[in-house]
């Protein structure tokens, strides 16, 4: 009873503060940047033609939703696919936790249409990995492409810095996992302990997986990943960076063009915000991508009314739309089981 309360205490915290900084940003700290009366009245001026390439910039990044899990679990199929990741990304932007909520969900669903749960592991885990990869090696991409334009920005150094360590070392760490089953062993056990260790710091229960639970799921990676490892790179590629499509249109529409922000610089102040947003601050990073990628984005050059304009239209049309067909596909989910034929492919 006295670890439940001291859990509820801890969520009752974690909620307050996140509702903190979303209050803060919203009500406080935008407002400094640009007036909401300005930021409507850019948005008003909008056309046909603009709202027109708005609205097929969103299409195109909602239908690269479900490219990934097709790739990693074979048999699911594009509409089945679409459901699980519209409702997965739809959980992170309600609840704290970030990616982990939607990969729980995720599981969670599969396995409810009956899929083997080593497949739906499989299938989550190395999507959730391929996506985590991108969000770290982005910034020093993006870093790059900013230095041989002759720009700078030290917050990006900072950021790209750490990101391209972690994702070094991460990269490395899973590659040799996968090398044998000796050292899969071993970085299983290594990262049991740490994990463990760290959920002791804040009263949570120890893992319940070792060394040997990264042997087994080696076995069943390596299988999937010398068939599929192209078209699932290719397609969290795609996911990913259609969303910043989504951002770059709704800059050029709303009057900050290239002479302000370069492609490049929308660019690496994306990667930045994209993987500051991804800790677990609030539900969807909201407050948190607003503030920082308005302050990139102004700090490069864009107009202030405008960019704080560009940067709440984007969140608008990357969030909205995935809530409601989230929603929706909370729904349907359980009329969608696949046949047991497509199941039975993936066993």
């Amino acid at each position: 009873m006295a670890s439940e309360d001291a859990r509820m205490k801890r969520r009752l915290i974690a909620g307050g503060l996140a509702l903190l900084v979303i209050v803060g940003v919203f009500a406080f700290l935008l407002p400094r940047i640009a007036d909401y009366g300005s930021v409507w009245g850019e948005l008003r001026q909008l056309g046909w033609r603009q709202v027109a390439a708005l609205a097929a910039a969103e299409l195109v990044n909602l239908s690269t939703f479900a490219p990934p899990y097709m790739a990693a679990l074979p048999g699911l199929g594009y509409w089945r696919a679409s459901v699980i990741t519209q409702a997965s990304t739809a959980s992170t932007y309600i609840a704290p936790g970030g990616a982990a909520v939607g990969m729980g969900l995720s599981f969670a669903m599969l396995r409810g249409w009956g899929f083997e749960p080593a497949a739906v592991a499989l299938a989550v885990t190395l999507t959730g990995i391929w996506n985590q990869l991108f969000m770290l090696g982005a910034p020093a991409v993006g870093l790059v492409f900013l230095t041989f334009q002759g720009g700078s920005n030290p917050a990006l150094q900072t950021v790209a810095l750490i990101g391209l360590v972690v994702f070094v070392v991460a990269t490395v760490g899973f590659a040799v996992a996968l090398s044998s089953p000796r050292p899969a062993r071993w970085i299983g056990d290594v990262a049991a302990r740490f994990v463990t260790w760290a959920k002791r710091l804040i009263r949570r229960k120890p893992v319940h997986w070792d060394g040997e639970s990264l042997v087994r799921f080696r076995l069943e990676a390596v299988a999937l990943l010398r068939r599929r490892w192209l078209p699932l790179t290719l397609a969290t590629l795609a996911g990913q960076l259609t969303v910043f499509v989504v951002l770059l249109v709704c800059l050029r529409t709303l009057g900050v063009d290239a002479s302000q922000v370069t492609f490049t610089e929308a660019f690496a102040g994306w990667t930045l915000v994209r993987l500051l947003g991804s800790l677990p601050i609030t539900p969807g990073g909201v407050g948190i991508v607003e503030l920082g990628l308005t302050g990139a984005l102004v700090g490069f050059g864009g107009a202030n009314d405008a960019v704080v304009a560009a940067v709440l239209l984007y969140r608008v049309l990357t969030v909205v739309p995935t809530l409601v067909l989230g929603l929706v596909a909370g729904i349907l989910w359980r009329r969608m089981r696949p046949a047991e034929a497509a199941i039975m492919r993936t066993g």
